[in-house]
């Protein structure tokens, strides 16, 4: 959940599992796409974005580095403390909350999380913000403008290094993928060749390599038919497929600085 320091409102809340950085770009998200982009956030240094060391941290678990860069992609500031006073407003708005949306979760018959989202988006949200939102103290807003949908999908995203085999594979999440062009068509590297790999907010697989982004394909290790006995379906036409320019940020050096910048600091904190 994230409270507008100014106002008091709760500007974007989302149920999840456990505390993950999928939770928070939802939160992130319905900021981006309500307010526009916030000028700064501060957290918890306790909570998700330190929970690991930065040498035994993975990849997808590595919060701060993720959530920082696509911070600083965004011009977003991002502090963290672990002064209780310095977020006593999102204390104290925690406490409210749980006391008063668990009961009508109960009344409303709410037993799934999907359910509980959308009654905490589309219900309680707008309820809270009614009953303790405050008028800000000055006309103006320091939210800037509301990116696209696009520009949000691809900026909230899960970037990985990776390196391309002897046959031009990468393994991802326990599977095997292949770069391919726009329409489908494979595209090879040579053994040792790294990469970055982009999950998109909605999922989708790039891949960049230097100035390139290409899209990831999933290899199956068993063909779905075999050449000799099953009839041979007609191929479809190959449909063109969005792939972003590179003129997005993402660049695997960059990556890494962002990584090194972000170990570096905890290691002297």
């Amino acid at each position: 959940m994230a409270i507008d320091n100014a106002t008091g409102l709760i500007v974007g809340a989302y149920f999840d599992w456990q505390e993950t950085l999928n939770g928070y770009y939802h939160v992130f998200e319905q900021i981006l796409k309500h307010y526009g982009i916030p000028l700064c956030f501060r957290t918890d240094n306790r909570t998700v974005f330190n929970y690991e060391t930065a040498k035994t941290k993975a990849e997808h678990k590595d919060v701060l580095t993720q959530f920082g860069y696509a911070c600083r992609i965004l011009g977003v500031g991002l502090k963290t403390t672990s002064v209780s006073q310095a977020k006593g407003m999102v204390d104290g708005a925690n406490q409210t909350v749980q006391s008063r949306l668990k009961p009508e979760l109960k009344l409303a018959g709410i037993d799934t999380i999907e359910e509980a989202n959308q009654y905490l988006r589309e219900t309680f949200v707008p309820d809270f913000n009614r009953k303790f939102g405050q008028e800000p103290r000055k006309a103006w807003s320091a939210f800037e403008k509301v990116p696209s949908d696009r520009e949000i999908n691809y900026t909230l995203a899960f970037l990985s290094s990776r390196v391309f085999d002897s046959g031009s594979a990468i393994s991802f999440k326990n599977q095997l993928y292949q770069a391919a062009d726009e329409y489908g068509r494979l595209v090879c590297f040579m053994k040792g060749t790294k990469c970055l790999v982009i999950e998109a907010l909605d999922r989708q697989l790039l891949v960049t390599v230097d100035e390139r982004v290409y899209q990831l394909k999933e290899i199956h290790k068993h063909a779905p038919t075999s050449p000799e006995l099953d009839k041979q379906p007609k191929k479809k036409r190959a449909k063109k497929k969005y792939i972003p320019p590179m003129s997005h940020p993402w660049k695997r050096e960059s990556f890494l600085k962002q990584q090194e910048r972000r170990h570096k600091y905890h290691q002297y904190a």
